[in-house]
């Protein structure tokens, strides 16, 4: 009897870690980071420009915890 293969979270956080890993998405999260900053005078430092980014990255920071540790688990 063959056992069976990887549940669908773990192909999940597998596919994820690898495209966190790549040089493009480091790129694409600098470029995003220098957008905002930029957008910053535009919007006059208010406070929902501020909280766009803290939300965001809060939310990003929280998933990949449990996607970057089911990876850990693997290796």
């Amino acid at each position: 009897m063959t056992s069976p293969g990887p549940g669908p979270f773990v192909q999940f956080s597998h596919q994820v870690a690898h495209i966190a890993g790549r040089p493009i998405t480091f790129a694409t999260a600098c470029i995003l980071i220098v957008l905002w900053a930029v957008l910053g005078p535009i919007f006059h430092f208010s406070e929902t420009w501020q909280l766009v980014v803290n939300t965001a990255t809060t939310i990003i920071t929280f998933l990949m915890v449990f996607v970057l540790q089911n990876t850990q688990n693997r290796d």
